[in-house]
């Protein structure tokens, strides 16, 4: 996996018509994520989709630079926000769902399998009580629930194989399909955290390359090529099945998970994980202070290769 780019754009993918939503995407180069404004442009409402609180990782200060930006774009464009919505607990950036709730009053929603992520990782952490997605997002999404976006029908799928609760949104022609697929020429996300599953994944993708061939698919990240050096987060169903490099029209399952297991074997921890996760299966929120007025996270020793 190459560095994140060392670039910050903005791009607007316009509606295509009726029952169309406007996508702007947002990328982080951090952390290599891109983050989504979902926008029914009749009447303005609009959902964030996976925006990062700013961590660095070398002296665990925070920083709200990516938050401000996308709130930003929303004054900007005339938006209100209706959702503050995360596709799953990210290992890689921390989720900025708790202060953007706070910070605009939208509720705030995830995946309704995610209190089972969080019992994996209650026991890593051996903090048993520690967690409760119930009483931290306002709403966990189902499987094949709606909801509305403005005007606009928008439907949850649950993804699972990158981790075991994803989920991705689809709003008409656009679907936000985090790390799940990557961009064509980069192929798919990895499945080896903990609660992950490749054939989960290969199944999860099928189900998202049964949409329409021309939906707008909106992968989580993005850390180009060693050819292509900007970054890209939009292809349509018809791309990914004509020219994903994984998952490809014609490419065998068993082909693809001996392929991706291979791939992840290769691959280290992101360097936020075991900070990120602690915080974002509270929500975005971090640990209550201590005694002497500061925050701690605690972390396992040795318990990771």
């Amino acid at each position: 996996m190459s560095a994140p780019l060392n670039t910050s754009l903005v791009r607007h993918s316009p509606s295509n018509g009726a029952g169309s939503p406007d996508v702007w995407g947002i990328y982080e180069p951090d952390t290599g994520s891109i983050q989504y404004i979902c926008a029914d442009p009749a009447t303005k409402k609009a959902a964030l989709i996976d925006v990062v609180w700013n961590l660095n990782p070398k002296n665990y200060r925070f920083s709200n630079e990516s938050m401000d930006q996308v709130l930003g774009i929303v004054k900007e464009e005339g938006l209100s926000v209706e959702w503050v919505l995360d596709t799953h607990p990210h290992a890689d950036h921390v989720m900025a769902s708790a202060h953007l709730k706070e910070r605009t009053g939208a509720p705030n929603a995830i995946g309704v399998l995610v209190p089972e992520i969080a019992k994996i990782w209650a026991v890593l952490y051996n903090l048993p009580d520690a967690f409760d997605p119930k009483r931290d997002f306002d709403h966990l999404f189902e499987e094949g629930e709606t909801f509305k976006i403005g005007g606009l029908d928008a439907k949850v799928m649950l993804s699972p194989g990158h981790t075991l609760g994803s989920i991705s949104y689809v709003c008409g022609d656009a679907a936000f399909v985090h790390d799940t697929l990557m961009q064509p020429d980069v192929g798919t996300s990895r499945s080896d955290f903990p609660g992950g599953n490749t054939m989960e994944l290969w199944d999860s993708i099928q189900d998202i390359l049964a949409l329409p061939g021309s939906t707008r698919l909106y992968v989580g990240h993005d850390y180009g090529t060693k050819e292509r050096k900007e970054p890209m987060w939009e292809a349509t169903v018809e791309d990914h099945k004509a020219n994903n490099i994984h998952v490809k029209d014609g490419t065998k399952r068993q082909d693809y998970i001996e392929r991706r297991q291979t791939r992840d074997a290769t691959l280290s921890l992101p360097d936020r994980i075991l900070a990120a996760l602690q915080i974002n299966l509270r929500g975005g929120r971090i640990p209550s202070a201590e005694d002497d007025g500061n925050h701690y996270l605690k972390l396992p020793v040795n318990r990771f290769d």
